[in-house]
């Protein structure tokens, strides 16, 4: 008797262990995840009725985006009250050094009109030197933080340079600033806002590469276009020692810009330059950097805001903080799922909204590819 109940112990004992194994997973007999990969396009949106007033409270079901003329299904959607990620960038070479107070001034009321909750970046130029030798560069003075008051500091950490590293400013802020994979609450929601008259004169890199890079990662951008092209031209003729000079790279991309007519004489340096085609440079040069600053806008759904002179920036800083403040976002996973790097069109449409809605949204993106 004592041997069956010895024995019955023994199976019941087994048969737990044997449950018991059968309920832990070990780590090689898991489930295997598996992740979709999919890219979502993020698409920042104006809206405005006939009389340029921005249309709050709008909805998902207002809005109809296509990619390449074909519907696609909305997944992810931010209203206007959602924050903003803003990289400013303040130009500070040329003719605004006499004003470099102003352009504090500006910017520090720009950062102060913003929303609680919105985070923003500062980056501006100053002049480093290296063996002697002075150059300009491009400064990142503040990472992306909601601290008004480091921000304010570092406002007043702003200098002036002896340059325009234009270009490569911009591509700094793709690079560092919004280097990282945004937080949910800023997904589609980054802002480029620039104080510039946009006529590079040091970069390293090219317009073409910072468009790349700032469109790929979907930052809206928006400018504040301050025309110095009439203080630049009266400091541009006449004695070339005592006068403004264009920058090697300036001369270089007007040659390479115009149509190159055959045997078309290049000056080697700029006192070989007469007055009338230094004047030729200069509106070359203002006209393409209008056209870099209207190219990138539009492709992102920002918008060039003119100012006249530095004392119109800040009526300008608070037509683009109005500007953030009413742009809506939304996200789609393209129906297209093909890694070919062809650049798609986007068109987004408004339905059950007054006649005259008008509609400002970023106009493409290049697809990944393998």
């Amino acid at each position: 008797m004592r041997s069956r109940v010895l024995i019955l112990l023994l199976f019941l004992n087994w048969a737990c262990l044997v449950d018991f194994s059968a309920q832990v997973v070990k780590p090689d007999e898991k489930d295997e995840v598996i992740r979709v990969e999919t890219q979502l396009v993020d698409v920042p949106i104006a809206v405005t009725n006939n009389s340029g007033v921005p249309l709050r409270g709008l909805k998902a079901s207002n809005f109809v985006v296509y990619e390449d003329g074909k519907p696609q299904e909305i997944v992810d959607f931010s209203t206007t009250s959602e924050p903003f990620e803003v990289a400013l960038l303040l130009d500070t070479s040329g003719s605004t050094r006499n004003d470099l107070q102003l352009i504090k001034r500006a910017a520090a009321d720009f950062i102060s009109s913003l929303r609680v909750g919105d985070r923003v970046a500062l980056i501006a130029y100053n002049t480093d030197r290296n063996d002697g030798t002075a150059f300009a560069s491009s400064e990142i003075l503040s990472r992306l933080t909601d601290d008004r008051t480091a921000l304010k500091a570092a406002v007043e950490r702003v200098r002036t340079s002896n340059g325009t590293p234009y270009y490569d400013s911009l591509i700094q802020v793709a690079e560092k600033i919004f280097a990282q994979r945004p937080a949910e609450a800023f997904h589609g929601r980054r802002a480029l806002v620039a104080l510039t008259d946009g006529v590079d004169s040091t970069s390293a890199f090219d317009f073409a590469l910072a468009k790349s890079e700032l469109t790929d990662l979907g930052v809206i951008s928006f400018f504040i276009k301050v025309d110095t092209s009439e203080f630049f031209e009266e400091n541009l003729l006449g004695n070339c020692e005592l006068a403004m000079k264009f920058s090697l790279a300036q001369v270089r991309r007007y040659y390479r810009t115009i149509a190159a007519r055959p045997g078309m004489e290049k000056a080697a340096n700029f006192c070989q330059l007469g007055d009338f085609e230094r004047l030729a440079i200069s509106r070359r040069l203002y006209e393409l950097a209008e056209t870099e600053m209207n190219e990138l806008a539009n492709t992102s759904g920002g918008k060039v805001f003119a100012a006249g002179d530095l004392s119109e920036a800040r009526t300008a800083f608070k037509r683009v903080a109005d500007e953030i403040g009413t742009k809506y976002t939304l996200g789609y996973s393209p129906s297209n799922n093909k890694k070919d790097g062809s650049y798609r069109k986007i068109r987004v449409e408004v339905k059950g909204l007054p006649v005259g809605t008008q509609v400002r949204s970023r106009e493409g993106y290049t697809a990944r590819s393998n």
